[in-house]
């Protein structure tokens, strides 16, 4: 074996090539040998079935499993082997194991379970807000999801840009320059940009079904903004401007950041380019006034420009990944975006194919459900908690009452219970796979039990006020570690390196936060059973020991899921 990180799941596969090769060699036979953990942990720590052996030696199943057992013996690691029906139970070292994997994640501290680099370039797009709009429950989910997925994918040694492709262009800005020359105010618009931008373009949807040639004026004016009309840039301008303030608050509370925020308007110049290579290549298809590509017969065309000359969504996603790819040369390029815009992604990559392109496989649509609210989309019409801000500082103050009411002389009440409020919202919807929709639920999501963010932090405090007192000194006892509850906790954080790997094969943060619960559940179990500051100091060595391996990747664990550790609550 090469080291002590992710030692059982290498000794597993160290194992497998062993039996592999003997059988070659022994009897000219490629057997697929299958070496798993035991149904029961009582029945061991590995098992091999042998009816793939049966099979193939064409022998008795006791003669097969004890050929099996002669051979894995002969391993250090390896104290007993026993036969049970057709399987092969083995006993590790587990002193030897544990103090191994121990001892490499106190030396590795948070780098534990980390990779080199490995000069891959992931592009990922995320939260990616509609500007002149309030920042909505639903960006969110994109905006976190994307964040986690970006610190995963940089622990795993990829180099990673994160973007956010914020929706500055487009026909809304049409409605919102009509809407306010019509109804808004300089001074409402300053006092409370989104808010009063958010009523203007509400007033214009309600006012468009009375009136529906406001909707023809929205179009004309956005196609006058397209040609660079300067009264329309300048209120766009400034739309745009206090839009990005807005977010950048929220982006602080969250604790998220990008590498670019070159958006929809960056492209706008780009696209002709784009349009025009389509035209060389014989791929544009004029359809009743608009410019057309036609794809699979169960796929309906994209439309690249409106009757009008409008731009769509699409052209500028195509000219933003001929730039991503020129610019940052990326192995994947990964779109968080919802489970309703599947269709979407499905077009850009088959006109990327459909214009030659061999990188439209590196494109990856990382779709997400729905926010429900008893059992219901949360909108911004429902009456209910819907714009982002709302929700964080409606879960801080929640945070903030119980901490009044547990620990009311805790020093510095205000900045846990933003850590304890916003984590509990972050968890709640990583802890979700990202396809699914989920209820929002602030009371549930703040319980310090259960399957909640605020019960991994308390986990993590109650290592700490252990530990701030305490520190290990001298010789430890690593023979507790043959106990069953103490081995567990150590398998469980012998697996990180295998959840981060998960992680990104899934482009799923939900792996880590069902990880994190493991691992404080099974924390818990032996933090029940034994006494952490025991008499006997190699033993409570050893327990210091454990709980410090399982502090560093607790804290590890939350950070890529971009949730505070705390010191206290």
């Amino acid at each position: 074996m090469n080291g002590c990180e992710n030692m059982i799941n290498e000794l597993k596969i160290e194992i497998k090539k062993a039996l592999e090769a003997f059988f070659k060699q022994n009897y000219d036979l490629e057997i697929n040998i299958v070496v798993e953990e035991p149904k029961k942990a009582e029945m061991g720590d590995i098992s091999i079935p042998s009816f793939s052996v049966v099979k193939a030696l064409r022998r008795p199943l006791p003669e097969c499993a004890n050929i099996i057992k002669d051979e894995v013996v002969k391993f250090d690691y390896v104290l007993d082997a026993n036969v049970m029906g057709g399987f092969v139970n083995l006993t590790i070292n587990k002193s030897y194991v544990s103090s191994c994997i121990l001892k490499q994640i106190l030396d590795e501290k948070e780098n534990y379970a980390g990779s080199e680099k490995n000069g891959k370039n992931i592009v990922i797009d995320y939260s990616s807000p509609n500007i002149a709009k309030p920042f909505s429950i639903g960006h969110l989910r994109s905006t976190i999801i994307g964040h986690s997925l970006k610190l995963i994918y940089l622990k795993a040694g990829y180099n990673v840009i994160g973007i956010n492709h914020l929706g500055d262009w487009g026909s809304q800005f049409g409605k919102v320059i009509v809407a306010y020359k019509k109804w808004g105010s300089e001074e409402s618009v300053k006092e409370d940009s989104l808010s009063e931008l958010a009523k203007l373009y509400v007033r214009f949807h309600q006012e468009a079904k009375e009136d529906p040639s406001l909707d023809d004026e929205a179009r004309e004016v956005f196609m006058k903004l397209e040609q660079g009309n300067e009264e329309y840039l300048k209120l766009w301008q400034w739309f745009r401007a206090e839009s990005v303030k807005e977010a950048m608050n929220l982006y602080e509370m969250l604790d998220v950041s990008f590498d670019s925020y070159n958006g929809e308007a960056f492209f706008n110049d780009k696209m002709d380019g784009v349009v025009k290579e389509l035209e060389e290549k014989n791929l544009l298809v004029l359809d009743d006034g608009a410019s057309i590509v036609k794809l699979d017969d169960d796929m309906p065309p994209a439309l690249i420009k409106r009757r009008d000359g409008a731009s769509l969504y699409i052209t500028r996603d195509l000219a933003a990944v001929f730039y991503r790819k020129k610019t940052y040369s990326f192995d994947k390029c990964l779109y968080v975006v919802g489970n309703e815009q599947k269709l979407h992604f499905n077009q850009l990559k088959k006109v990327i194919e459909k214009m030659g392109y061999d990188y439209g496989e590196q494109i990856y649509h990382i779709n997400f459900g729905f926010v429900l609210r008893n059992g219901k989309k949360m909108s911004t019409r429902d009456g209910g908690v819907t714009t982002l801000k709302d929700v964080l500082n409606e879960a801080i103050k929640a945070a903030y009452n119980q901490i009044n009411i547990k620990n009311p002389s805790l020093e510095d009440k205000e900045n846990i219970a933003k850590n304890i409020g916003v984590g509990a919202v972050i968890f709640n919807d990583l802890k979700n796979h990202r396809s699914l929709d989920y209820e929002f639920n602030i009371d549930q999501m703040l319980k310090f039990e259960g399957q909640t963010g605020p019960y991994i932090q308390y986990t993590g405090v109650r290592i700490n006020s252990i530990l701030r007192e305490n520190k290990i000194d001298g010789k430890i006892n690593y023979d507790v570690f043959l106990k069953q509850h103490y081995f567990d906790v150590v398998k469980l954080l012998d697996q990180f390196k295998d959840m981060i790997n998960r992680a990104i094969n899934e482009n799923a943060p939900s792996v880590i936060c069902k990880y994190l619960l493991s691992i404080a559940q099974e924390f818990n179990v032996f933090y029940a059973k034994e006494k952490i500051l025991t008499d006997d100091l190699e033993t409570r060595n050893a327990n210091l020991l454990l709980i410090t391996a399982v502090k560093i990747v607790l804290e590890e664990g939350l950070r890529l899921v971009g949730i505070k550790s705390l010191e206290r609550m």
